[in-house]
């Protein structure tokens, strides 16, 4: 297990690493100037020569990125050009709430897709599979903002049930975290009744009827166990999704969540952010995945980490 673990920790470090150069390039090449975005569209070309040599943008791309790496190896993400303020202060002050609307989506995604899901497979090619199969395809085509808006207006606005936006108690988040669930439920009841009926099929289930089990035991014991592993793989690609923020989402509930910030960066042509928002989700996506690799086996005995 601990070989295991270092030598995906290695691999993680090389991945984080591309991802920043291949950003680093993206964020090159792109026609704004952010030393003419800090100075304004009336300031002279001496002020944003003066300004581009204060940020270092007068340097060759090679010596930037250094200095970029050299800085992020003693933990620090940069300055906003625009805000002034640390990055890691701007991302450690949204990160709460980008992790509390990551948690509540998560569950209700759960909640929703593997309900849908066991109900489809067990009563598969029946009436209430083809339904549950066009919900399932209706909320996975269904545009966030649409989702949202909807949704505030039945519980926020006409029932009064909740807050119609912003940050702060359990009420305001049920609408963006529900929002999120059902827009990913569908993935998951897709992916959750097409491995249920694989493993239905498999020789143990037959065996396991013949020997008298009920179907709550045999559902329960042998087949949920052995048809959640790629649900727990999506689980692992979400927590980063949500970790790079919901953009949309965030904007129609008002949530002050990492999408927000980095929306705004990237309007402001803010390097700093950007990167550093980057960074931070792709460590979300790497680490979300290493906890999946490590908890596949503990679902699964069968599983062995080589």
């Amino acid at each position: 297990m601990s070989i295991h673990l270092l030598r995906r920790i290695m691999e993680s470090l090389l991945i984080l690493l591309g991802i920043t150069l291949v950003t680093f390039l993206l964020l090159y090449l792109l026609p704004a100037d952010p030393a003419r975005q800090i100075a304004g569209r009336s300031a002279t070309v001496e002020t944003v020569e003066n300004i581009r040599e204060q940020l270092g943008l007068n340097l060759p791309l090679y010596q930037q990125y250094w200095h970029y790496l050299t800085n992020l190896l003693q933990g620090d993400l940069g300055r906003s050009y625009l805000q002034k303020t640390e990055v890691s202060e701007l991302i450690a002050s949204r990160l709460p709430a980008t992790l509390l609307l990551m948690a509540g989506a998560i569950v209700c995604e759960l909640i929703i897709g593997l309900t849908l899901g066991v109900i489809s497979a067990l009563w598969r090619n029946s009436r209430t599979d083809r339904i549950l199969t066009l919900v399932s395809f209706t909320s996975v085509s269904a545009p966030q903002f649409v989702i949202g808006i909807l949704l505030l207006y039945v519980f926020a606005v006409k029932l009064h049930w909740v807050p119609i936006g912003g940050y702060g108690t359990f009420a305001h988040l049920i609408l963006p975290a529900l929002t999120l669930g059902i827009l990913g439920a569908g993935w998951y009841a897709r992916m959750m009744r097409s491995s249920m009926i694989d493993v239905l099929e498999k020789d143990y289930i037959r065996t396991a009827r013949s020997k008298g089990l009920s179907r709550g035991r045999i559902l329960f014991r042998h087949v949920i166990p052995n048809a959640i592993l790629p649900i727990i793989a999506m689980i692992g690609i979400d927590i980063g999704l949500f970790m790079s923020g919901i953009v949309v989402v965030e904007s129609v509930f008002s949530w002050p969540g990492i999408g927000q910030l980095a929306w705004q960066a990237i309007q402001r042509v803010d390097i700093p952010i950007i990167m550093g928002v980057t960074l931070v989700s792709a460590c979300a996506i790497v680490i979300g995945n290493l906890l999946a690799d490590m908890v596949a086996p503990l679902v699964d005995p069968r599983i062995r980490i080589r």
